[in-house]
């Protein structure tokens, strides 16, 4: 998905800058990605949120009853939701991209009417 989502981009930046772009199809194509993205974000939202609640139910119930096997599964819990923070990190800040590149692509509309 990382790869995806920076190859849009560099997409949508490169056809920004050529004066012969169809503004108005690469708009309505550049909803459709924000739209998809934004449905990644919130699932990996959703996973990591996840995690973070078993791992912190895991803590805390090895912090009650002093159980090693309970902490092992709150380790095991924390070992990918670091990654997922970072994905999640990732994803967040690149469709606040996409928001600039449609903010950019909607002033390039008004400039050719005007």
């Amino acid at each position: 998905m990382r790869r995806y989502l920076l190859t849009y981009i560099k997409y949508a930046e490169e056809m920004l800058e050529k004066e012969d772009t169809d503004f108005e199809r690469l708009k309505m194509e550049h909803l459709v990605q924000i739209q998809f993205m934004q449905h990644e974000r919130f699932i990996h939202l959703i996973v990591t949120c996840l995690f973070a609640v078993l791992m912190f139910i895991c803590l805390f119930a090895s912090l009650v009853t002093k159980n090693i096997a309970i902490t092992v599964t709150a380790v095991l819990f924390l070992l990918p939701l670091i990654p997922y923070i970072a994905h999640y990190y990732f994803m967040e800040n690149n469709v606040q991209k996409l928001y600039d590149i449609y903010n950019r692509i909607e002033r390039k509309i008004n400039q050719n009417k005007t």
